[in-house]
């Protein structure tokens, strides 16, 4: 095989330099994660080669699945349907769900399948609002979402900053959705799926929820399953499950078999069979002791940090974090999202501007940030190390413009990224 060094020095150069800046920086947007060499070894493997148009399985007459007969477009898929099936079965039981797909490239086609699936153009859906920690795919207008359905965004309380689950009735018994969605990118408090499938009920809505963030925290038993409670739960594989960048969708038996049509041939052609094997890798270990301390160290760290940057002068959206998120109000210390994530990634930290509910900046402005905790974790970082990063932002934010400071800030964090030491058995060349 021919190496990157002689055949392609370009790519080599740009691998080369996103590692360095992986190893060198803190991470710490809350959708990321740095997954296990596993992962990566699955996801660009052989199986890469291999088209898969269909199902490691077909339908009998009766509806139900049967794994020796194979739903496959193209021969050759023995091996791949041994991976694709293993996926599945690992994330059935790492969830306990009825039935899973596992072929979604990402979150956003997860959702767009069970759209799809459950609803017809124009039925009216609630959504989470976007600026109050809702997703693109919640009915967000630029979104397939918002083009093709009926959308009304649901918010937080202007007091509290959380869900009013009162309020949230009274808008469904008003308005009739046919779908309710819970599930969100930026709510750094826990859902009570309950309480979601109640207010489903009464109306006579299917309830979908979106577990992309927490699917993690749920797998630990962290956080509660929503799979009991919800038609259709979607998610992706990677952030707080660290696994690749994919999407998956569990459901109820009555519907597996319209899921499955849509995904393909409805929405995709060929899976791609290498990220599902990676998946299954991911599954694997998120069903082992370790992921769950792992995990409550996610949280553990995310209450730590939250309660620093409080002591650091900034103000928390609802006041802290049930998750392994926050959002950051940067107005007490008078500056944007923008600048401040800006003035950040010259300090070697990264981070997200975010809108904060009832935000009075523009959607690319910003008055917040959103912080995660996932991958510094990852990195084998504790609770003094938050206290120091809370410490490294707060120094950033109040000196904005002061190059000498921000500068003196990368130092440190240098100095903190070499005592974790990311993928050092990694070398591109």
């Amino acid at each position: 095989m021919s190496s990157f060094k002689e055949k392609d020095p370009e790519v080599l150069n740009i691998l080369n330099k996103e590692l360095k800046r992986q190893q060198g920086n803190l991470e710490l947007i809350a959708s990321e994660n740095f997954t296990d060499p596993l992962v990566m070894k699955a996801q660009g493997s052989v199986f890469t080669n291999k088209y898969a148009e269909g199902y490691p399985y077909k339908y009998r007459k009766s509806g139900e699945l049967d794994y020796n007969l194979y739903g496959r477009y193209y021969g050759g898929c023995e091996f791949i349907d041994e991976g694709e099936k293993l996926a599945i079965e690992r994330v059935k039981k790492l969830f306990g769900a009825e039935h899973a797909n596992v072929q979604p490239h990402s979150g956003s086609q997860a959702n767009m399948a069970v759209y799809y699936t459950l609803l017809e153009p124009g039925d009216l859906v609630f959504g989470l609002d976007l600026s109050h920690g809702g997703h693109l795919t919640h009915g967000h207008p630029l979104s397939f979402s918002g083009k093709y359905f009926k959308i009304f965004h649901y918010t937080v309380d202007p007091k509290t900053e959380v869900i009013n689950y009162d309020q949230l009735r009274k808008w469904a018994v008003e308005e009739k959705p046919r779908m309710i969605i819970a599930g969100a990118s930026a709510y750094p408090r826990k859902l009570d799926f309950a309480k979601f499938k109640e207010i489903a009920d009464e109306v006579g809505a299917y309830l979908m929820v979106d577990m992309a963030h927490i699917a993690g925290l749920i797998a630990a038993g962290l956080h509660e399953n929503p799979v009991p409670y919800a038609d259709m739960v979607t998610s992706t594989t990677h952030k707080t499950l660290r696994g690749p960048r994919g999407g998956f969708v569990l459901t109820k038996e009555k519907y597996r078999r319209d899921l499955d049509r849509v995904v393909f041939p409805g929405l995709q052609g060929g899976p791609l069979e290498h990220v599902i094997l990676a998946k299954a890798v991911a599954f694997k270990l998120a069903l082992e002791p370790e992921f769950k301390d792992y995990q409550k160290k996610v949280v553990d760290n995310a209450k730590t940090l939250a309660e620093a940057l409080k002591r650091e002068g900034f103000r928390l959206v609802s006041g802290g974090t049930d998750t392994h998120l926050m959002l950051v109000d940067l107005r007490p210390k008078k500056v944007t999202g923008k600048k401040l994530e800006k003035a950040l990634d010259k300090a070697g930290i990264t981070v997200n501007k975010n809108t904060i509910p009832f935000d009075p900046e523009k959607p690319f402005v910003t008055s917040g940030i959103r912080i995660g905790t996932p991958a510094m974790t990852t990195r084998g970082m504790g609770k003094d190390e938050m206290v120091k990063i809370a410490s490294f932002i707060r120094r950033v934010a109040e000196n904005i413009e002061n190059e000498d400071e921000i500068a003196k800030v990368r130092d440190e964090v240098k100095e903190l990224t070499d005592q974790f030491p990311l993928y050092p058995n990694v070398k591109y060349e």
